[in-house]
């Protein structure tokens, strides 16, 4: 069974900085993608970031630039490092794994940025 374990949520202000991780445990088979979706209230769930098997990087048009995600794969937890973070960023942050045909969620993580 693949758990993903989000942290690092938060408060912060506008113009700062946070980094989230997600763990995942359990045997992972054919492992294609990790990466960061989030959702705001009233919005659908969206991608931020994604890293591949071969470490090929996708980003949001609307955070590219401003946020990097990164994995150590011994550690087989991916990162996502937020900068310059906007109000419009505020959401619940999931991490999502694709591995075997199956997507696998976290329970998500939420980040409050203040004007």
């Amino acid at each position: 069974q693949v758990q993903l374990v989000e942290s690092g949520g938060g408060l912060v202000q506008a113009g700062g900085s946070l980094s989230l991780s997600c763990a995942a445990s359990g045997i992972i088979f054919n492992f294609k993608a990790m990466g960061w979706y989030r959702q705001a209230p009233g919005k659908q769930r969206e991608m931020v970031a994604d890293i591949t098997s071969s470490g090929r990087t996708y980003y949001s048009n609307y955070v590219k630039g401003r946020f990097t995600i990164s994995r150590d794969n011994a550690k087989k937890t991916v990162y996502l490092q937020m900068n310059s973070l906007k109000p419009e960023d505020t959401a619940v942050y999931y991490c999502k794994l694709e591995a075997a045909g199956m997507d696998y969620w976290g329970k998500g993580t939420l980040v409050t940025v203040s004007s």
